[in-house]
Order: C-alpha cells, then sequence, then structure tokens
C-alpha cells in the first residue's frame, strides 16, 4: 500500500524556519519531520513513499539525493521524479517517488495530481504531525467499514494550560492539556480511488470540498486515536516534539524506538 505526504504548504505559521526551507525539513533532533513521519510508516511495513511537493520543491528533492544515514546505494529517475533506493543494505528499504505538485496547490489538488499513480487503496497523511497511531487496525478499520475514506480522529490540544478552581483556590492545573470532549482531523488516512471523483483541480480542498461531501454521503468513517498526536503549526510545538529527543527518552510517536 503506498503512502502520500502532503508535503507542499508554505508553513507561514512557522516562518522562523520556513522562509528558508520548507516546512517537512524542519528537523526534529537532527532528522527533519518528514523523515520521523516515514519512520512511523515504516514500524508498520509500509515503505513505498509519494511525496507531493510544492513550496520550495526542490530542497527536499535535494535533502533526499544527498542524506547518507538512511541509504547506501540509489538510481534517479529525474523523468519521472523517482528516487529508487536499490542496495539490499540500506539502512532503510524505502521507495520514494517526488512530484512537485505546483506552487499553489490546495491540498486535494495535490492529491488529484498524483491520480495515475494510484490504483488501489492507499493512505495519505500531512508533512507535519506525528503520532503513534497504529496503522494496521487503521488500515483494519478501513476495510471493516465499507467507506471510501477514513480519517483518524485524535483529540485536540487546548492552547493555554487548564486550571481547576474551588473557593478561589486552584486544586488543579494542567499545562496544555488533551481535551477529551471532542475530536478534530489528525491527518493519517486510508482512501480508496473513488476519492478521486470528489476532487476537480488544483483549486480543491481535500478537506473542504471532498471530506465535507463524503461525510455527509455517509462514506467518512472516522478511526478514534487515544493515543499520541502532535501537529507542528508552531515553534512552541517544535520545541515540545524535539523535548522527547533532548531527553533522550522513547519517542512517544514510534511503537519502538
Amino acid at each position: 500500500m503506498k503512502v502520500i505526504i502532503l508535503a507542499g504548504g508554505f508553513g507561514t505559521r512557522l516562518s522562523e524556519y520556513t522562509e528558508s526551507i520548507p516546512k517537512p525539513l524542519v528537523k526534529i533532533g537532527n532528522k527533519p519531520i518528514i523523515v520521523h513521519i516515514m519512520e512511523i510508516f515504516d514500524e508498520y511495513g509500509f515503505n513505498d513513499f509519494i511525496i507531493a511537493t510544492g513550496y520550495k520543491s526542490e530542497l527536499i528533492k535535494e535533502y533526499f539525493l544527498n542524506i547518507n544515514y538512511l541509504y547506501d546505494d540509489f538510481e534517479i529517475d529525474l523523468k519521472n521524479n523517482n528516487i529508487n533506493f536499490l542496495s539490499e543494505n540500506n539502512k532503510k528499504n524505502w521507495k520514494i517517488k517526488i512530484v512537485d505538485t505546483g506552487l499553489s496547490t490546495m491540498t486535494g489538488g495535490r492529491l488529484l495530481r498524483l491520480k495515475d499513480f494510484i490504483n488501489e487503496p492507499f493512505l495519505l497523511t500531512y508533512g507535519d504531525g506525528l503520532s503513534n497511531v497504529n496503522i494496521i487496525e487503521l488500515i483494519k478499520f478501513h476495510e471493516s467499514q465499507n467507506k471510501i475514506a477514513t480519517v483518524t480522529a485524535v483529540h485536540p490540544i487546548a492552547r493555554f494550560g487548564e486550571i481547576t478552581i474551588l473557593n478561589n483556590q486552584v486544586t488543579n492545573f494542567i499545562e496544555k492539556p488533551q481535551m477529551n470532549n471532542g475530536w478534530i482531523n489528525g491527518g493519517f488516512f486510508v482512501f480508496n480511488p473513488k476519492i478521486f471523483e470528489y476532487l476537480s483541480n488544483d483549486n480543491s480542498i481535500l478537506e473542504k470540498d471532498a471530506l465535507e461531501l463524503l461525510s455527509s454521503q455517509s462514506q467518512l468513517s472516522a478511526f478514534k486515536h487515544e493515543g499520541f498526536w502532535q501537529c507542528m503549526d508552531t515553534k512552541r510545538d517544535k520545541d515540545y516534539l524535539e523535548s522527547f529527543i533532548m531527553k533522550d527518552i522513547k519517542l512517544p510517536w514510534l511503537k519502538n524506538d
């Protein structure tokens, strides 16, 4: 099953870094967040990646061509935007296709541009979110629902700390707690190829034009994930994710470390 990673946005809310590099290349520790994302899928045996690029696309391609801690041998197919890593001794047995899907293309439009590469159900996620969602269980759930699309639903993180007050005294203080009374789109989708019928052009927004319509047609199911999930929208998010590496502890977005 192929894994599509949407990695073409401008990342304006993380402008401290994205003025010079695309958000998926912003590092968590010594590796870009996109590599951490790919390692999540790799843990479950999914290593056939299509990266949909846009903003500073050339830097993403350059990164994967020049790193040496993941691969020992590869071939480049410039015509088809393929980077195929061949050696049996590779540290990561990954196949990567990098496709420039346009500078200002919207999320649905980026996916639509990949239509010719897809002929079976596939996984998709954003290039800025980490989670320990069980990919195998996610796929099993999707198959059991018999829907066109499945989204991983996660609890949002509150913007501010939560306090409990009794008689003017704080009885409980939680810094940015996870909110248990609601669900949001956490990425980590499974799609049937019929999803392409809901996308029309570069301006198609996956979330608004496709998912909202699928929901109204009872063709969108939600896989509820209660475990770790964190997006990287701001520097504070980046620092939070990096804190796990600085503490030299097991990374919460991986099942193994």
